[in-house]
């Protein structure tokens, strides 16, 4: 079954602009497979229980997904959705999946160009160098029915038993394999191995997929510097990466690339050379934050909620007071603190601005780019109390997914920046509440506002990803 959709159009020109269509990826039995000796090396944290992953928390993603972008799919299903024990509403490979033509699962479009006999052998033999298997099993998997070998590229077991090469965990954050950037789509340099492969599934799909044919011309691929291979070790610090977690369409004409533990500064300099050359937007601004697991991406630091209003952490996000010149340790301090944040705003044959502290920057954004006339509001993450702020900024209080201007969803564990979303004035209500109150018709997604939706988060918070990780938006309505 290939997804076709004749109104598919990718145009994201904001991060807040009602969401129409996305790519997702539920978690797959890869997941259930991670073990506590590789975890580290596959970029989790921890080992989760993938049933109650499943169950108790993705599975109210995907139905809160359906009801604002594609409601034919789910009103008046509900009750019968929750009491499948089998999940096959959720499941790609079943007959009874969804198959949303806006909520887009990644393994259907992988599913879909393995129908092809040549893409499916370049895309094993592809798969199988980087995995070195040997030449028998690269035999087997071209025999291999292309739903079931989607699943085994995905999950990395044979039959769901036997496992073959690693999983790729991470493909539930869809974010960092691509962005939209107004009619572009710009494909992910990754940082870490653990992410080659499904970085190359996503190329394959992005180029074969009749869903993206009109946009071929429309794909940008980062591409390595001038003799990159000689430089000295795997682990250089001048690499060319770059991850979506750190690539932010905030208006019509501005991106902010971060560089960070998994985003170069190589990166984000062939990513604006790119951009640039191809006139896709007009200005680009760099934000170095810290390279600390703490931080991973821009995106686990601050997210837009409203035109005027943005969640951060503010110990990064303040100008710091400069020492005073008369106190000693002032003749000592490192001047470039590799802990400080640095902001600089690049636009074609200008001069770069810079930017003293994050909030400048998006207090620009939101009364500059977007033209709100209110002023620029902070919410802050454990609402900037010690030290709920750290904790709840590694659980993803500031990844929060807007499906509308000041609708987001975000975790129910971070107690204290809920707290503060409500002394804003936001509504605060669970996932569960309001999937029922759009099922009775009490509450309807084209109207509801200024919401923080509540989403269960017991294992989804061990991955080290919130619902923005969790997302790729290919389609947006414009913010007027």
């Amino acid at each position: 079954m290939t997804v076709k959709n004749s109104d598919f159009k990718i145009d994201v020109t904001s991060e807040i602009g009602t969401l129409r269509t996305l790519l997702i990826h539920s978690p797959d039995s890869g997941l259930g497979k991670v073990v506590p000796s590789k975890a580290q090396d596959w970029l989790f944290e921890d080992i989760v229980h993938l049933d109650t992953m499943r169950r108790n928390e993705y599975d109210y993603y995907v139905k809160l997904l359906l009801y604002f972008l594609d409601p034919d799919k789910i009103k008046g299903k509900l009750q019968q959705v929750e009491s499948d024990y089998e999940r096959e509403f959720f499941k790609p490979d079943n007959t009874n999946f969804h198959a949303s033509n806006n909520v887009i699962e990644i393994q259907t479009l992988l599913a879909d160009i393995l129908q092809q006999p040549d893409i499916r052998k370049k895309l094993v033999a592809s798969v199988c160098a980087i995995e070195s298997c040997n030449y028998r099993l690269q035999q087997q998997l071209i025999d291999t029915d292309p739903v079931e070998l989607a699943k085994i590229f995905i999950s990395g077991s044979l039959n769901d038993d036997e496992m073959i090469f690693a999983p790729i965990p991470n493909l539930i954050f869809s974010r960092d394999l691509g962005i939209a950037i107004n009619n572009h789509m710009l494909l992910n340099k990754p940082a870490k191995k653990a992410r080659f492969r499904e970085t190359l599934l996503m190329r394959y799909i992005f180029f074969n997929h009749p869903l993206f044919a009109a946009y071929q011309n429309n794909i940008l691929e980062i591409p390595e510097t001038a003799q990159h291979f000689l430089r000295p070790g795997e682990d250089n610090q001048e690499k060319t990466t770059l991850e979506g977690g750190d690539v932010m369409m905030v208006s019509p004409q501005h991106l902010l690339i971060g560089c960070s533990e998994r985003t170069s500064i190589s990166g984000a300099n062939e990513a604006i050379k790119l951009l640039f050359d191809n006139d896709v937007v007009k200005k680009v601004t760099i934000v170095k934050i810290p390279h600390k697991r703490d931080y991973m991406h821009i995106d686990t630091v601050f997210t837009q909620v409203k035109r005027n209003t943005w969640v951060l952490l503010r110990s990064l996000a303040v100008a710091e007071a400069p020492l005073e010149e008369q106190e000693p340790m002032s003749w000592f301090a490192d001047k470039k603190s590799k802990d400080k944040t640095e902001i600089v705003q690049f636009r074609k044959d200008k001069k770069p601005k810079v930017f003293n502290c994050l909030e400048d920057l998006l207090s620009s954004i939101s009364e500059k780019d977007l033209q709100s006339e209110d002023k620029t509001r902070f919410i802050y993450s454990g609402n900037n109390i010690f030290p709920f702020d750290s904790r709840e900024q590694w659980t993803d209080s500031c990844n929060l997914l807007a499906l509308k201007e000041g609708v987001v969803l975000g975790y129910d564990r971070n107690d204290k920046t809920v707290e503060a979303f409500k002394q804003s004035g936001f509504e605060v209500i669970k996932v569960n509440e309001l999937l029922q109150k759009f099922e009775s018709g009490e509450l309807d997604p084209k109207t509801i506002t200024d919401t923080l939706i509540l989403m269960p988060s017991a294992e989804l918070s061990r991955a080290r990803g919130g619902f923005h990780c969790m997302s790729m938006p290919l389609l947006r309505d414009k913010v007027i």
